[in-house]
């Protein structure tokens, strides 16, 4: 009979055994838990938003690979040993931050002979600059007055000379001695008075200026043996991560020679071909929505940064760059050089199609899925509602909306936050409604919103 219980051939109990009231009492005890369980919980408040209609460019997929946003093989500028390098490959490094270092014991010494060099102009130009010393100044006064002294004495000593030999009294020789005498004092004054007139006016500012060009020239020096030791470090040209070693710690390199090498992924662009009949529909700004084959359980969009206006000549593909903001995860970040992505561009013909926010969005499972809110059947608040899972296909993006395909329509409620806790058929609680940017973004002229 059809209410039995019955064995099987082994003795067991078996749903196969049993007639149909059987298995409905089965279906019934297992299902009735999950059931009893999701009506005896509280509503979740969730925050929704509108499907709705917009007209856009229709997407087309194309396959595409991830680069990094900039790559630097970093050589040297000099020839010289390596005595430290500082990086291993993987490692994430700063701008500015030390990858390696050559041997700069020359250097150091010329930097210290040059240092000593400038320390002696700078004290010549001071000697300059303070002019002459009060004691050298009362010095020449001093020579000066003696000469003073010594020149009239001469002179008198001359004029007695004279008298003398006017009355015949002395010779001419002893004439000419005290002649010599007097003119010799003479000159020794004018040449005492004019150093002590230097001493008081002190250095020429020629004088001056060329110890200045002299101290000058040895602080040149210093900065070049200074810059010269820097160029002996060799850092890192921009914030990323070192992909590889070009040298180790013994080596020697010359000048140009790889150091290291270093890629920027803060941010990463996926280097797309696009086919040259949909290039003339794609713009640098169009909104992308890309796919990372290793990464399924997370929806990337990004701006069209680039069209290479020059195609491959054997493809007739033309280079298109989306730029993506990279995210942390293992190994320093989610996003790596050289994944493989497929890249959905908005090159197609306007249509009429269904957008939701990209909140809604939930990924992770066999297809991406949104939580359609229904009113709840016994409910008199219309805020009051009961969530059912729909998976949908996604197309274009545009702004923070993107376009799905699926049992979805026009007007109805899709949960933007607090989506990733619900369950199929809980009760929710609408706390707030979004309506979401219908605007198109200033560069895809082709999106317009649908009155």
């Amino acid at each position: 009979m059809g209410g039995r219980w019955l064995r099987d051939e082994r003795g067991r109990f078996s749903i196969r055994s049993m007639g149909w009231m059987g298995r409905l009492i089965v279906v019934w005890v297992v299902l009735l838990p999950a059931t009893w369980g999701l009506a005896q919980m509280p509503a979740a408040p969730v925050v929704v938003a509108t499907v709705r209609h917009l007209e856009l460019a229709g997407g087309q997929t194309f396959v595409g690979t991830v680069v990094p946003l900039r790559t630097s093989t970093v050589g040297s500028t000099v020839e010289e040993r390596v005595t430290e390098m500082l990086v291993n490959e993987g490692d994430r490094v700063k701008q500015g931050q030390p990858l390696a270092r050559l041997r700069t014991r020359p250097l150091e010494i010329e930097l210290a002979s040059a240092n000593a060099e400038l320390v002696l102009r700078k004290q010549e130009l001071a000697e300059l600059e303070n002019g002459s010393r009060p004691e050298e100044i009362e010095q020449a006064h001093a020579r000066m007055l003696a000469a003073v002294a010594l020149k009239e004495y001469t002179q008198s000593q001359l004029k007695r000379a004279e008298t003398l030999f006017e009355r015949h009294a002395t010779s001419e020789d002893d004439l000419q001695d005290k002649i010599s005498a007097a003119e010799a004092a003479k000159q020794e004054h004018q040449e005492n008075k004019a150093a002590w007139e230097l001493a008081v006016a002190g250095p020429r500012q020629e004088q001056i200026e060329q110890a200045r060009a002299r101290v000058a020239i040895a602080e040149q020096e210093t900065h070049r043996l200074e810059d010269d030791i820097l160029e002996h470090t060799i850092v890192a040209p921009f914030d990323g991560y070192v992909t590889k070693e070009h040298t180790e710690v013994g080596q020697w390199i010359a000048k140009g020679s790889p150091v290291v090498e270093v890629v920027e992924v803060g941010q990463v662009d996926v280097l797309v071909p696009v086919p040259e009949g949909c290039i003339s529909r794609l713009q640098p700004g169009d909104t992308a929505r890309v796919q990372i084959g290793a990464l399924p359980d997370t929806a990337w969009t990004g701006p069209v940064a680039l069209v290479v206006p020059q195609a491959d000549v054997r493809s007739r593909s033309f280079p298109v760059k989306v730029r993506l903001s990279n995210r942390p995860g293992p190994g320093g970040v989610v996003l790596k050089p050289g994944m493989f992505a497929r890249v959905t561009l908005p090159v197609g013909r306007n249509a009429k199609t269904l957008v939701v926010p990209k909140d809604a969005l939930i990924l992770g499972g066999s297809s991406p899925t949104v939580c359609v809110v229904d009113r709840a059947p016994k409910s008199k608040d219309p805020k009051e509602g009961v969530v059912r899972m729909v998976p949908v296909e996604l197309g274009a993006a545009v702004d923070n909306l993107i376009e799905v395909r699926g049992p979805v329509k026009a007007g109805q409620l899709v949960v933007v936050e607090g989506n990733e806790r619900l369950q199929p058929g809980q009760s929710v609680m609408v706390v707030r409604m979004v309506e979401p940017d219908g605007r198109p973004p200033q560069r895809n002229r082709r999106a317009k919103p649908v009155q």
